[in-house]
């Protein structure tokens, strides 16, 4: 019989995992606040269930499952906020390679609905398949593909067809 992961050793959990679980968050939601706040109530979920883990080791794929899973219950939200007021409209496009394309990257980002935010954030950056994308977001694959179908073309219209360039066909 195992023995139950002790408080340490989710401290050690904690401290390794934060700054990639609070920038999936950031991308996810585009706010410092809340993204702190989905990692925090991501944090506590894995808490509630700390005595249950079998194994440490897969201790962050769970922390950052139940990340995606509480993004998605959020987002699901009909309190949700629809959209995330901005002070200023994207630049003009630059280059992929330049480091300034960051700023109108998240620009672009936020001006996605939550769902299309998430499955971008997922597809491309946690670089879930279309059917991890699907199970993290309670959606089908359908709904998947579609929204990032519908997310590129947004930033495509906001970023250039430099930087998200169209391609056919649906990657799985």
């Amino acid at each position: 019989m195992t023995r139950p992961p002790t408080d340490a050793e989710f401290t050690e959990l904690v401290h390794g995992t934060w700054g990639s679980l609070y920038r999936t968050a950031y991308l996810i939601l585009g706010d410092h606040g809340l993204a702190e706040d989905l990692v925090q109530t991501a944090l506590a979920r894995t808490y509630a269930s700390w005595g249950k883990v079998r194994e440490v080791a897969a201790a962050p794929a769970y922390a950052r499952t139940t990340l995606h899973n509480t993004a998605a219950e959020w987002i699901r939200r009909k309190s949700w906020r629809r959209e995330l007021p901005t002070e200023q409209t994207a630049e003009t496009p630059v280059e992929p390679s330049d480091p300034t394309l960051r700023p109108t990257v998240l620009a672009a980002l936020a001006r996605l609905a939550p769902r299309q935010r998430a499955v971008v954030v997922l597809r491309y950056y946690e670089d879930l398949s279309v059917a991890e994308t699907a199970r993290a977001l309670s959606c089908s694959e359908g709904t998947v593909k579609s929204q990032t179908y519908d997310a590129l073309a947004v930033l495509r219209t906001h970023l250039g067809d430099s930087v998200v360039p169209f391609t056919t066909g649906s990657p799985s």
